[in-house]
């Protein structure tokens, strides 16, 4: 599993209280505060690596609107934009991107592509977050994190390209409502093959290697992740901040 993952993935504990002591560092709970500057209603979901579900799995958010979300110590889990949904009064519809099983509140993580923004928070002695915005599993609209005090090296990190707008035409997906191009697929659900996909004899950092689209999308959005081992230049970190996520950022 690679490093990413398994600090995602991980196991954590002080999952019920909102303070903690690591390494005579307090370490608070984490505010996560979802901004939408898109000129269109997205419906964020949420899937977390515990048992900690935030904001219910997923909710509507209006252009210009803003919800907060507050997640304990030791928290994991990621986030992304749903566009083009239609839930009816029961919550049960679709969405042309993102879909997590045809519900408003996820129980699972998003049908790819679509961009994500992925959180550890205090996961380690030193109360330290990392985070990351990825493109790993394709995108679908702009992103970006800010972190909100703390302290370290607690860069911005997302992609405030329109990648939609130069996505090659064996990734594009088309919304079937207006014929725009809804989204871009990566390399790997596009092909299936291992050296888009970082499988098999492409498995290690060593053998996966950036491809075209993977250099693409690297170019487009330098902070974001642009393939699995893109680990260098693209996982940040923070410690003691909450974090400020928007879709559609005008700049960082």
């Amino acid at each position: 599993m690679r490093e990413r993952e398994r600090r995602l993935l991980l196991g954590l504990f002080n999952l019920n209280i909102g303070i903690s002591f690591r390494g005579g560092i307090v370490v608070s709970a984490t505010v996560f505060t979802f901004q939408n500057s898109c000129p269109y209603t997205v419906w964020p979901g949420t899937l977390s690596g515990n048992s900690i579900t935030l904001g219910d799995g997923g909710f509507q958010l209006a252009p210009g609107a803003s919800v907060q979300l507050t997640a304990p110590v030791g928290w994991s889990g990621r986030f992304w934009a749903r566009t083009g949904c239609n839930f009816d009064a029961s919550g049960h519809g679709t969405c042309v991107t993102g879909d997590c099983g045809g519900v408003l509140k996820c129980i699972g993580g998003g049908v790819p592509p679509a961009t994500l923004a992925e959180f550890t928070v205090g996961s380690n002695n030193a109360g330290m977050d990392f985070y990351d915005v990825s493109l790993v599993d394709g995108y679908n609209v702009k992103m970006g994190i800010k972190p909100q005090g703390g302290f370290g090296n607690c860069k911005y990190a997302g992609c405030v390209s329109d990648i939609n707008e130069i996505c090659p035409s064996e990734l594009q997906i088309v919304d079937p409502g207006s014929g725009s191009i809804a989204a871009c697929k990566s390399a790997c659900a596009a092909f299936s093959s291992p050296e888009f996909c970082c499988t098999g004899a492409h498995s290690t950092p060593q053998t996966c290697s950036p491809t075209y689209y993977s250099t693409m999308f690297k170019n487009a959005c330098p902070s974001a992740y642009s393939y699995a081992y893109d680990d260098a230049s693209s996982t940040f970190t923070c410690t003691g901040s909450n974090y400020l996520i928007t879709f559609c950022p005008n700049q960082s």
